[in-house]
């Protein structure tokens, strides 16, 4: 029997970044006749890209470009996910259920172009391209998010069409954002792979995006032109120039002085109203809401010891969290999946009533640290990135628990840095903020023992080193039922919470301030990709 997408069930589900200047790419052939290239500089907060390989984008400029070279079969729609909509595909697909396997049936667009590389001439997407993309995000040491992919098999049925074999049947809640522009979902260049090797891919991307890549020089630019040959039309920018500048007041001098069009702003108090202030600049908020996490290392001493991660809890105020930020900005969070956007997650009235919230209460944890054996504290070194969310919490938290005689010795890295040093050398403690599209993936990614740093069968997230929870992850990606799937979502929070394997602190929503010129062409509601997003709609108005 053939299942027909519930498009309207699956929506409702998913959810309730030298000198600046605007003529630093030449005008090519295909410019506007008369008028100087429209180029878009967007500077960003931090020294550096962490990756180019859109399947290992986790960093917000990582995730920014991989939005505007790559395409994937279905997509977010522009500044209003988790809403989604064709994309490569004609359409979004349905399946049908041949031999106890779920087969899902994906018909591409026509006449999509790949950005010529720099050893290939552009060509036309076929469903070589699709295979050998999912194929690569199947494998662990090309694609951050593999372990969603694992259990699919691609097989293309002609030119334009695709099968996708699921072993396991799972709802479409969670098999369709697979296919999106976001994590292991982007479609990548075959031909562009096979000819010039993987690792040459990853300094020069190649996709099928309104953008394609010029050139990248670490801590000063990365330079996109416009692809003349994009399906949607040719972008009405010339290019975007990604500038590297993690000091948020040189970023706020450079968009006041007209050197850059859109920057990455601050959360601090008092900034909205500041940039809101000068004439010509516009800021915008906008989710999703990226959720900050203190995880817990439950197999690295003294944390081993549950007393001491529940004194930590019980040390940690989340208000005081909410305080270092305006509240146009953030909002709190009570279990890892956060309520407020996804289906799965604990609301504040849930945890109180399973005296999982961990009030703020010191004589409690100084007793828990006396039981533990530590009544006076210890040191723990960690590392933060040099982003500012990051700083600004590790300094909080660093602040709390010294109450208890804690001491975070904190060093401060570039980004990249940081998320390489957190993966390969276990830390007590990591602060991460994240965004994923549903339950099952903040579970999967971050509590599921696969996904352990270093020694899980597919490391990935698992700062906790957690495994407590294997059994209901693996249940509720099986359930059909969305009730029943959401009830073992919320059974493994719980005990995750039980366990303190994780501290949620609050979500945090994207802060950008941009030149009143900047005209997005969407609306700007909710981007999964973690900024206002530059599309072949996006224009920069002539100045005044």
């Amino acid at each position: 029997m053939k299942h027909k997408t519930m498009t309207s069930l699956w929506l409702t589900a998913l959810f309730l970044f030298w000198p600046l200047t605007h003529n630093a790419i030449p005008a090519s052939s295909t410019d506007r006749s008369g008028n100087p290239p429209m180029i878009l500089n967007f500077g960003v907060h931090v020294s550096e890209m962490g990756t180019l390989d859109p399947h290992l984008a986790a960093g917000s400029q990582d995730r920014a470009l991989a939005d505007m070279l790559f395409n994937g079969l279905l997509r977010y729609q522009p500044g209003n996910a988790p809403k989604i909509e064709a994309d490569l595909a004609e359409r979004v697909p349905g399946f049908e259920m041949i031999g106890g396997r779920q087969v899902w049936t994906v018909k591409l667009r026509k006449g999509v172009w790949f950005h010529a590389g720099p050893q290939t001439a552009a060509y036309e997407l076929t469903a070589e391209d699709v295979v050998f993309s999912l194929q690569k995000s199947i494998r662990p040491e090309c694609c951050a998010y593999s372990s969603a992919y694992e259990e699919m098999t691609v097989v293309p049925v002609d030119r334009y069409t695709v099968h996708i074999i699921v072993q396991k049947p799972v709802s479409s809640i969670l098999f369709l954002p697979k296919l999106t522009n976001y994590a292991g979902g982007f479609i990548v260049s075959k031909r562009a792979i096979e000819t010039m090797g993987y690792d040459q891919f990853k300094r020069h991307p190649v996709g099928t995006g309104p953008f394609l890549f010029s050139r990248y020089t670490p801590g000063g630019k990365l330079i996109l032109k416009a692809h003349d040959r994009y399906f949607r039309g040719r972008p009405q920018l010339d290019g975007v120039q990604i500038r590297f500048i993690p000091d948020i007041e040189a970023r706020e001098a450079a968009l006041i002085a007209g050197e850059l069009d859109v920057i990455i702003g601050s959360a601090d108090k008092g900034w909205f109203d500041k940039m809101a202030q000068h004439p010509g600049i516009a800021v915008d908020t906008h989710g999703v809401g990226e959720v900050v996490t203190i995880y817990l290392n439950t197999r690295k001493k003294p944390l081993d010891d549950i007393r001491v991660r529940r004194a930590i809890a019980f040390a940690l105020d989340r208000d005081a969290f909410l305080n270092t930020a305006s509240k146009q900005f953030v909002g709190p969070v009570y279990s890892p999946v956060p309520a407020t956007f996804l289906p799965g997650g604990l609301s504040h009235a849930e945890a109180t009533a399973l005296n999982l919230t961990y009030t703020n209460d010191l004589a409690k944890a100084k007793r828990l640290m006396v039981d533990a054996g530590y009544p006076d504290g210890f040191a723990l070194e960690l590392v933060t990135s040099e982003k500012r969310l990051y700083r600004t919490c590790y300094q909080e938290m660093r602040r709390q628990l010294l109450r208890i005689g804690i001491n975070c010795q904190i060093t401060v890295e570039s980004h990249s840095n940081m998320h390489k040093q957190i993966r390969r050398n276990p830390k007590p403690i990591v602060i991460y903020v994240a965004w994923r599209p549903n339950a099952d993936t903040y579970l999967s990614q971050f509590f599921h023992s696969d996904a352990i740093v270093v020694s899980g069968n597919r490391p990935d997230t698992n700062f906790s080193h957690y495994s407590q929870v294997d059994r209901l992850i693996e249940a509720a990606r099986l359930e059909i039922d969305l009730e029943r799937q959401t009830q073992l979502w919320i059974q493994s929070q719980i005990r995750i919470l039980d366990d303190m394997a994780a501290f949620p602190i609050m979500y945090a929503k994207q802060c950008y301030a941009r030149s009143i010129r900047v005209e997005y062409g969407h609306p700007l509601v909710s981007t999964m990709a973690l900024y206002p997003q530059f599309t072949e709609k996006t224009r920069l108005k002539p100045n005044p």
